[in-house]
Parts: structure tokens; C-alpha cells; sequence
């Protein structure tokens, strides 16, 4: 159940990514267990266009990770303990936690009829890794031994193949590190570390568009900004067969839009619904109202690389998140659907902690000016907060603007952006003007993974370019850490250290709050907050 993702940027106000696998999660509560089923029936969920091509290692966000996760199976899941769960990988053993043996459960096929071997994963990790194939979560194989001579920070590389990497035989090979990590494992979860069939490398964009995975799913295809169709792949090996015929991802430019439709019978799941109708899903759905947590948080980051930010001292930004009155937007805008922040990491992983933020996620108006103020004020006093207009954002960032402005008299307005794709793209350019809306979902259950894979210097997720020497050095202490226990808490001294820093304004952590039509039932939610695709069946 990740996000991540990768890492995984949250498209809507309330949901997340990928359709989980071997997850657990939600209540079939309502659901009617004595409805009539068609095997081969196929359901439509709502999504958002993906912002890249289909590729395993090129998806950093929930509207493309919802697609590949059904496409792709790789070595390992984990259930709704957080305990892992083997997929295509029969083991993984290490003795300490630097090499790794991957022994596959043999027989797995790709959609196109070719076995999935050892060389499939290693290869296709190399071709991940190489700067000169783009892929948006490269810096995932970093770990790696020989990842720095594929990718190097400066000048040419020196190999185009990770030294770290080698097949054993058809179903084993190894993984060596640059130094140990206890929670290696975890992060083979996520779909980066997926494998690819020799097809692929003949045409990788072509290979994008329409995808051939070794997942529960096979793509049929995929008209851009208007739907993606996948079929059930009735060969897959995994523990986690589709129950039914297949899934059509609809586009829509609004939530609002979407929930008509559902409410019509026209969709049947939605991942989110709108703070419009927030205050009437549960009254119109009935026991087809889904209303959960799940493990994922939403702030507003920086962009450090723009002129107002690049030198700022952190306590304007204290300030700044200490003028946001969370628990007035979190009961009236979002009906209470949402959760104040206390911290960075999302509930629900190893290792959250509450107020790890200390003071500086409280309401004080009083001290919130006397931070800015003691701060040297914000640049020009005033800021904007970019988000996607699709995504059910405008009202609570209305709200965050006004809450900001009444407490310390900074201007403050919404820098809408059409679609989530739009939005993702002038973050990839570091064309963000001031702030912006991020929410992560959780990759792997493992707190490293909203630390690390977002504050780290040279990480995939860390978009505002923050960097500190601090956060860096403390995160390669908590890798460094002998047992998955010791690495959990010292990357909680990572979580305590952020304050001084602020690389981002910590603000609600996510609930599920969608539903579903009366054409299906066995409906989950998992906890990245998709809804489990292969457990949908469909009425007859």
C-alpha cells in the first residue's frame, strides 16, 4: 500500500494513489454480500490524466500510480499491519542488511507472454536509474552500489549499469547497497522497483502509452483526458486476482462533476469527494459512504529557489503556520473531514509521533506576528499558494489565505492551476511563484518515506529544493541505524529537527471521504486511500 507515490503526490483534497494489491483496509459494511456477481464485469473510477507516460519508474503521483499499480506487480506488498506480504519475489533475505538475495516464484509472465526473470527487475532498474531516460524517481536506486557512476551529481557517468545489481540465474539475483539500511525491504514495495519486459527497451515512449506490465491487469487503452481501460489478466500469478472483468478510469476536470455521476450511476467509485459536497455524501450514499483514515498528509511547501524564499529565515515561516487556524478550516470547510497536523509523517506508519511540530502548528495570532516580525517579514508581504483546480482544493486555500491575512496582515491568495498535471508540471520546472498545495501519500509504512523522500537534498520529492546539512546528516545516521527499530526512532529526531527549518507548513492529515454506486459491492479502501480495484465485483 504506498503511495510513492513514490513518493506519491496526492492529486485531490482527500485521496490518494495506487490501487492497492495485497493491502487490506476499509469495511465492506452495507456492501450486499447476497448480490448476483458478474465475473467479467467491468467498473469505472474516477482519476485525473496522468501527468507522464505509464512507466513504472516515471510516476510520482496518484492520477498515473492508480493505473501502473494495477499494470505492475513487483517483489513485494504489505497487508494492513504493515507486515510484508511476497509477490513476485519468493524471498528476500539479507544477513546484514547491505546485500539482499531475490529468489522470484518462477512461473510469472508478462501480459506479452514473456517470462519475468531475474535480469526483467535488474534491467530494468539500470534503465530507471540512467539520467539520459528521464525517469522522475531515478534517485530511488540511489542506494544502490554504483548508482553515483550511473548518475553522478557532476560530470560524465562512468558506467551505465549499477555495480550493486547481479543475476544469480532466471529467478535470482542480488542487490548490494552503498551501506546498510534496515528497511530496505519495505521500499521494494513501490512500483519504481517494478520489472519491465524486453519489449519495452525497443520503444520506451511507445511502451508508456500502452503499457505491457506482469500485474493483475492488462491495458487496453488509453484516450488522454477522457479514460484508460485495463482487462483482468487471467494468467497473473499473484495473491491478488481481480474478481473482476476489468476497470475504466474516467477523466474529470471537476470532483463535483464526478459525484453527479456517481450519485446517477454513471461512475461507480470515486476516490474523493469534493469539499462541495462533503456536508450531503453520506445522506445521498447511504451505507455506500466510505469515511476513513488513511496515511497521508497535506501541507504547503516552499519553493526555496524563488527570490522571496531563498534566504529566509524560518521564523517567518513559523509564523506563517502558526496564523492558519486548522481547526476552524478542518470542522467548517472540510465538515470535519480532515485532521489538524502536528507533524510531517502521516498516521498510520512505523513511526509517527505526535506534535513532533511543537508549537508552530498551533493557532496564535499574537505569536505568529512577533515570528515574522522577529524573521525580517515576508518579502513584499504577500504570498500565493498554487494548486489544481481539479482537485477540490479552492475552498480550503481560500480559507488558509484568509486565516493567514486576518492574523498577520499578509496578502495571501490561491494560484489556481487547471489541472494536477498542470500544477505537477510548474513544479517539475520550479516555476512556483510563491507556495504550493503538496500532499504525499505514504510509499512504504515506513516513516523514512515522508522524511527522506522529501527533505532529503537530493531527493526525488524534494521539489521546493530545500536542503539543509542538519536533516541530511540525520537521515544518513537513522540509515545507518543497525534494526528497523533504531532507524524508526532516530528518524523521529529527524521529524523533531524540522521545525527549525520549515522546509514545509505541515496541515491536515487525510480521511478517505468518497462512496461508491449501487452496480458494485466488496468495495475497500487501502491505506493510501485507493480504492483495492481487484476486490470490485460487479453486479449483475
Amino acid at each position: 500500500m504506498r503511495g510513492a507515490k513514490s513518493a506519491k503526490w496526492v492529486a485531490i483534497a482527500a485521496v490518494v494513489a495506487l490501487g492497492a494489491t495485497a493491502c487490506g483496509g476499509g469495511s465492506d459494511e452495507g456492501s450486499d454480500s447476497k448480490a448476483a456477481v458478474d465475473p467479467n464485469g467491468k467498473f469505472s473510477v474516477e482519476v485525473g490524466e496522468p501527468q507522464n507516460p505509464l512507466q513504472p519508474a516515471n510516476t510520482m503521483e496518484s492520477n498515473g500510480s492508480i493505473v501502473t499499480r494495477a499494470l505492475f506487480t513487483g517483489l513485494v506488498d504489505y497487508d494492513s499491519s504493515g507486515k510484508i506480504v511476497m509477490m513476485n519475489a519468493q524471498s528476500v533475505d539479507s544477513k546484514d542488511n547491505k546485500t539482499f538475495t531475490v529468489k522470484l516464484k518462477p512461473g510469472w509472465k508478462f501480459h506479452d507472454g514473456t517470462p519475468v526473470t531475474a535480469q526483467s527487475y535488474v534491467k530494468a532498474w539500470n534503465w530507471a536509474a540512467n539520467p539520459e531516460n528521464k525517469q522522475t524517481n531515478s534517485f530511488w536506486f540511489s542506494d544502490i552500489q554504483g548508482y553515483a557512476d550511473v548518475a553522478p551529481e557532476k560530470g560524465k557517468p562512468k558506467a551505465t549499469e549499477m555495480s550493486g545489481l547481479k543475476v544469480v540465474d532466471d529467478n535470482t539475483f542480488t542487490i548490494t547497497l552503498n551501506s546498510p539500511i534496515p528497511y530496505f525491504v519495505y521500499k521494494l514495495g513501490y512500483e519504481v522497483f517494478s520489472p519491465l519486459p524486453e519489449s519495452f527497451y525497443k520503444d520506451p515512449k511507445a511502451a508508456g502509452e500502452k503499457p505491457v506490465g506482469n500485474g493483475p491487469y492488462k491495458f487496453v487503452s488509453w484516450q488522454h483526458k477522457k479514460q484508460i481501460e485495463i482487462v483482468r489478466n487471467d494468467d497473473y500469478k499473484g495473491p491478488n486476482k481481480a474478481k473482476n472483468g476489468g476497470v475504466i478510469f474516467k477523466n474529470y476536470a471537476k470532483l463535483e462533476t464526478a459525484y453527479q455521476d456517481l450519485k446517477s450511476g454513471n461512475l461507480d467509485v470515486m476516490r474523493q469527494v469534493a469539499p462541495r459536497d462533503l456536508p450531503v455524501y453520506k445522506a445521498d450514499l447511504g451505507d455506500r459512504a466510505v469515511d476513513q483514515p488513511y496515511s497521508a498528509i497535506q501541507t504547503i511547501a516552499v519553493a526555496f529557489y524563488t527570490k522571496q524564499w531563498k534566504d529566509i529565515d524560518p521564523k517567518v515561516l513559523q509564523g506563517l503556520s502558526m496564523a492558519i487556524d486548522r481547526n476552524t478550516i478542518a470542522k467548517t470547510v472540510l465538515q470535519g473531514t480532515r485532521e489538524p497536523a502536528t507533524g510531517w509523517v502521516a498516521k498510520g506508519v512505523l513511526g509517527y509521533q505526535p506534535n513532533a511540530a511543537g508549537d508552530v502548528t498551533t493557532y496564535d495570532p499574537a505569536k505568529a506576528k512577533q515570528l515574522i516580525k522577529e524573521g525580517g517579514g515576508v518579502p513584499g508581504n504577500k504570498i500565493s499558494i498554487q494548486y489544481n483546480t481539479d482537485g477540490g482544493h479552492k475552498e480550503w486555500v481560500e480559507a488558509v489565505c484568509g486565516s493567514i491575512t486576518k492574523a498577520v496582515g499578509v496578502a495571501c491568495t490561491g494560484d489556481a492551476k487547471a489541472d494536477f498535471q498542470a500544477d505537477l508540471n510548474a513544479r517539475d520546472n520550479k516555476q512556483v511563484k510563491s507556495l504550493y498545495r503538496s500532499g504525499w501519500v505514504l510509499d512504504y509504512p515506513f516513516n523514512a518515506n515522508f522524511l527522506r523522500d522529501l527533505f532529503g537534498t537530493h531527493s526525488d520529492g524534494n521539489q521546493g529544493s530545500f536542503s539543509s546539512k542538519e536533516i541530511d546528516d540525520l537521515i544518513k545516521k537513522a540509515d545507518s541505524a543497525k534494526t528497523i527499530e533504531e532507524s524508526e526512532k532516530l528518524y523521529q529526531d529527524v521529524e523533531k529537527a524540522l521545525p527549525k527549518y520549515m522546509p514545509s507548513i505541515p496541515l491536515f492529515y487525510y480521511k478517505v471521504n468518497a462512496g461508491y454506486s449501487e452496480n458494485v459491492t466488496g468495495v475497500k479502501y487501502a491505506q493510501d486511500g485507493d480504492p483495492i480495484l481487484t476486490g470490485v465485483q460487479v453486479k449483475k
